[in-house]
């Protein structure tokens, strides 16, 4: 099944977003991943299902994502913190240590956090809504910026 590129322009930048058939297996914010480089943007796309999410999703007019997706990276346990991340409410946020209890390995704050660090799907797999159990904001693959942008987009 051949691979697809959407580029989607977004308030925090070029959000690109790769699909291998109807399934989106990586999101990537700010900057093209190089080792998809050779692969031009689908304008097929510009119609797709997800692009209509995405739009809604930054208008502040959709609060859950329905779009179907599939990992070809990460371990078993890097794949449960990144569907844990589903079960964060829009506008909440949660602790690194919550979403370690969440996948049943209480003491693993620290390799949940890791975990997050190459959540493939950001946005879609919400990480900028876990933050550290004092209240500050903790880290962001995409840039503190982003997730702070990101958490009062969602009225956090």
């Amino acid at each position: 099944m051949e691979r697809m590129l959407l580029k989607y322009k977004s308030p925090i930048g070029i959000i690109y977003c790769l699909f291998k058939g109807s399934e989106l297996i990586e999101i990537s914010i700010g900057e093209k991943p190089l080792y998809i480089e050779e692969l031009p943007e689908d304008t097929a796309l510009l119609k797709c299902p997800f692009k209509n999410e995405l739009d809604a999703y930054f208008n502040g007019d959709l609060k859950e994502f329905n779009q179907e997706i599939k990992f070809i990276t990460g371990t078993d346990f890097e794949h449960k913190v990144w569907l844990a991340l589903k079960e964060i409410p829009y506008g909440e946020t949660r602790s690194y240590k919550w979403l370690a209890e969440r996948v049943g390995r209480p003491k693993a704050a620290r390799a949940v956090g890791q975990a997050l660090k190459k959540n493939p799907m950001p946005i879609i797999l919400p990480c900028h809504r876990v933050i550290a159990s004092d209240g500050s904001i903790g880290g962001f693959s995409c840039g503190i910026e982003i997730k702070e942008w990101l958490l009062r987009h969602e009225g956090r």
